[in-house]
């Protein structure tokens, strides 16, 4: 069963959630996991792109972004897309067949959660996203699974 795991922020920085999701990718990478990244929507997606390059003195993570017309050889270990968590059943094809980890930045729970070992929730302090992210939990509360939060 897919393990879920909540970040919880005491701020409502939309940066510190990119922050929390690069620290979440770069541990995953260390790991040899391949991580599925499913940003809010563009504008997170690119900012979260500019911060792999950027996040951490001496550090880069190899990712791609979904969409781009970028070759995917499934060398990068870290995809970030976009998802329409009510039409799309599948998370982008540049993520390839390796179900390690995704890092939920979305509104909601896309349907092809359960095919990745783990998730990462990542909530913030914003009386919107953390209402969000209360509906999340309880979507998978409500179908058994176990819950680990974390707070940041």
């Amino acid at each position: 069963m897919t393990r879920i795991d909540f970040y919880v922020l005491s701020t409502d920085n939309a940066d510190a959630r990119l922050r929390i999701a690069c620290r979440i990718a770069q541990k995953a990478v260390q790991r040899r996991h391949h991580v599925f990244v499913n940003a809010a929507d563009q504008g997170d997606a690119n900012r979260l792109d500019d911060l792999l390059w950027t996040f951490s003195q001496g550090s880069f993570i190899p990712h791609l972004v979904a969409g781009r017309g970028q070759p995917a050889d499934g060398d990068e270990p870290v995809v970030i897309g976009v998802v329409d968590a009510d039409t799309a059943e599948d998370p982008p094809a540049e993520a390839g067949e390796y179900w390690d980890v995704m890092i939920n930045l979305a509104h909601d729970v896309p349907g092809f959660f359960s095919r990745f070992a783990r998730v990462a929730e990542i909530v913030d302090a914003d009386p919107n996203r953390r209402n969000q992210g209360r509906q999340r939990y309880r979507f998978y509360q409500d179908r058994g699974y176990k819950l680990e939060t974390h707070p940041v």
